[in-house]
């Protein structure tokens, strides 16, 4: 399955990339999020619950970031187990351009799955993928593109 999109970020594009590879900031993002930990600068390990229909299960993997063209953006492959839930794997192409003092990001997915999340349907897992890049991309871009904190006086 394949799914596409983009978002305009309120921020310079090497500020754009830098969080693309912050390890909080990614956490913070990734919808079911329990712990991403950075094994190197390519190399991460996640742990995510996800629910798609009926099924909900959690999921440990291994995410490898790879094409790293600084501040162009970079391709991130990851596979994950969610036990007798079945498999996910796939990757994304993410490309970041620069747009008047902002950036747009453009991404392109693929990914698979397998096992008993195969079984609910491809427009159910379809949508429910759509719907998780969304959430990731959209949190992603409102927390990079937001002013600072202003200190209290």
């Amino acid at each position: 399955m394949e799914i596409k999109g983009e978002y305009k970020i309120a921020a310079p594009r090497d500020k754009v990339f830098a969080a693309l590879n912050d390890q909080a900031i990614l956490q913070a993002c990734i919808p079911g999020c329990e712990t991403l930990e950075k094994l190197s600068d390519t190399e991460m390990t996640a742990k995510v619950r996800l629910r798609i229909g009926p099924v909900s299960a959690g999921f440990s993997g291994k995410v490898t970031l790879s094409d790293i063209d600084p501040p162009n953006g970079y391709k991130i492959s990851g596979e994950g187990q969610g036990g007798v839930a079945g498999f996910a794997k796939g990757g994304a192409v993410v490309k970041l351009t620069e747009d008047a003092g902002e950036t747009l990001l453009s991404y392109e997915v693929d990914a698979q799955v397998g096992g008993k999340i195969a079984q609910v349907g491809a427009r159910l897992i379809q949508g429910t993928a759509k719907k998780l890049a969304d959430q990731f991309f959209g949190k992603f871009a409102e927390s990079v593109g937001a002013p600072p904190p202003v200190a209290a006086a």
